[in-house]
């Protein structure tokens, strides 16, 4: 009796140990950063899984029966990925036959392949808590540098964009670190990355706005930064 107790406990860690696949950290940590949902990474899951059982072209059905997704939810999710450049669909003849298969390279690629990051100067950084400095009147305050570190450090946005947030500030009058962020966060949000989109994307909001009354300001020139959007 003992023996085939420990016989039975070998077959069940061999179909264990058979039936796990690699997940990768990559993606549990960072799918939030490529812009995707907890459903969507399951479904991205289950292509995997799928991929490594030897069906690279699972229907929504299919991936829909492991999941609560119904196989139309499947589909537009599918869609999505797609549309988000995470999953694509290659095709391949063989004897004549035209077959269609999902790749989750560029998933992959994204999640593995270096960033190109424009490198700016530590010359372009210390200048803008220099323009910061001359926006506010007066020296930033320790909290007000650690909040512009973050941004450059930790949110990895371009000095150049953060100086664009500030003259958007400066044109809403709304001269404050919380809108600034607010800006970042928003610009970052739609995956605007360059001074031009932000110039383009502002550009389209302002067209909408109804003209505002003129409000009573400071004595501040600000004239300068009314014109950033027209900027070369």
């Amino acid at each position: 009796m003992i023996v085939e107790v420990k016989k039975l406990t070998s077959i069940s860690y061999q179909q264990m140990m058979k039936d796990q696949i690699n997940i990768p950290a990559k993606l549990l940590r960072n799918y939030l950063q490529l812009g995707l949902t907890e459903t969507e990474v399951i479904v991205l899951l289950q292509l995997h899984c799928f991929y490594i059982e030897g069906n690279s072209f699972p229907t929504p059905s299919e991936i829909a029966h492991f999941t609560t997704l119904t196989d139309q939810e499947c589909s537009q999710i599918l869609r999505k990925l797609i549309q988000k450049d995470l999953l694509t669909i290659d095709q391949i003849k063989e004897q004549n036959v035209l077959d269609e298969y999902y790749t989750l390279d560029k998933l992959w690629s994204k999640l593995y392949e270096p960033k190109q990051v424009k490198q700016e100067t530590s010359e372009e950084t210390h200048n803008i808590f220099i323009l910061f400095e001359q926006e506010f009147g007066r020296p930033l305050s320790p909290f007000e540098i650690e909040t512009i570190n973050i941004w450059i450090d930790e949110d990895e946005q371009q000095p150049s964009l953060i100086k664009a947030a500030l003259r958007e500030a400066v044109l809403m009058g709304k001269l404050n670190f919380k809108y600034i962020d607010r800006i970042l966060r928003e610009w970052k949000k739609k995956g605007i990355h360059s001074v031009e989109q932000a110039r383009t994307h502002s550009k389209a909001f302002h067209s909408n706005q109804k003209p505002r009354e003129t409000r009573q300001e400071s004595n501040r020139d600000v004239s300068l930064y009314y014109n950033w959007l027209d900027e070369e």
